[in-house]
């Protein structure tokens, strides 16, 4: 993806920021929405202490804030400099530390081996390029490494997926989102152990019951 692309990616998140987090999954404003991502984020972590975590596409950074408070060593990578600031924004408020930069999610500017745990939420179908991030993905595990997933697919109404994106930022291989066994297909051969956690039936996750594909994909290196 060229510069121009990434230019208008970047602007289109960007200007959802201010009201991004309205969505209850987004915000984690309502406490049983919050405590709902408090228990599955638990759960996804390995035991042993606090782990360096990546979560790419940290968006205004609720899910970083959840993995700061529980005193893991949380790194936030965002392309929209405006959801980079809210996050920093939001754990400073919560008197916590994370560290955020301004990147691309599909390639983080990050160092190999670096991380225990890779954590992203509704990010690939946004990538035009969501195989190869995959793979630079895998890269940035350390061996015996989490990759937690959480992903769907958006519109089982049959209607075609078309990009949010202005022209020019690309055509998006899973607009709309990709369906659990498709996303396992390509993670599987980059990874040792896979397991897929439907996600559709706890309401208390989304702030209300959803009725399309949801769901953890969590593997390890």
């Amino acid at each position: 993806m060229g510069d121009s692309g990434r230019r208008a990616i970047a602007e289109y998140w960007d200007a959802a920021a201010a009201a991004f987090d309205e969505e209850p999954d987004h915000g984690l404003r309502a406490e049983p929405v919050r405590a709902a991502w408090v228990r599955r984020v638990r759960g996804w972590m390995p035991g042993g202490g606090a782990a360096d975590v990546l979560d790419v596409g940290c968006g205004t950074g609720s899910l970083s804030l959840l993995l700061a408070a529980d005193g893991h060593r949380v790194t936030g990578v965002d392309l929209a400099p405006r959801m980079v600031g809210r996050a920093r924004a939001k754990l400073v408020a919560a008197g916590l530390t994370a560290r955020f930069l301004v990147g691309d999610a599909g390639a983080p500017p990050l160092g190999d081996e670096s991380f225990d745990v890779l954590l992203s939420r509704h990010l690939v179908w946004t990538l035009p390029e969501p195989e190869r991030a995959l793979r630079a993905w895998v890269r940035l595990l350390r061996p015996g490494g989490r990759l937690v997933l959480v992903e769907g697919r958006w519109r089982e109404t049959g209607r075609a997926a078309t990009s949010p994106y202005p022209a020019g930022a690309g055509r998006l291989p899973w607009g709309g989102g990709v369906r659990a066994e498709e996303l396992a297909e390509a993670v599987r051969p980059l990874v040792s152990e896979l397991r897929i956690e439907p996600l559709g039936g706890e309401a208390e996750l989304w702030g209300g019951p959803v009725d399309d594909e949801r769901y953890a994909l969590v593997a390890r290196r």
